[in-house]
């Protein structure tokens, strides 16, 4: 196919508008992936928070075991990765485990 000063001129102002759509789209994404790494960060904490004053098994601890398996999901459904908070990483698969934070279970909360 033959492109001709007509055609490409014509595509000219496409391409640069394409080009700016993602120019300006780029970096809310990474603010929105920021976002859902530090959403799953805090919830983490929380986990953390809550098996270490009311134990592992406690209704804290489960229901802050919900909030971050809501984070990861929600993480997961919009970029298809997830924050691992414990090994500080991106993960791309959906291989988080619902009850988490085994190695905690045994550990007594204080009294």
């Amino acid at each position: 196919m033959l492109l001709t000063k007509n055609s490409f001129a014509t595509m000219l102002p496409a391409g640069a508008a394409l080009s700016g759509f993602m120019l300006f789209t780029a970096p809310n994404v990474r603010a929105d992936e920021h976002e859902c790494q530090e959403r799953i960060a805090k919830h983490d904490h929380k986990l953390h928070e809550a098996i270490e004053r009311h134990g592992y098994r406690s209704r804290q601890a489960q229901h802050e075991r919900a909030e971050l398996r809501e984070a990861r999901q929600r993480c997961w459904t919009t970029y298809h990765r997830w924050w691992d908070e414990d090994e500080r990483r991106w993960r791309s698969e959906r291989d988080w485990r619902d009850e988490d934070h085994e190695r905690y279970e045994h550990e007594r909360p204080p009294r």
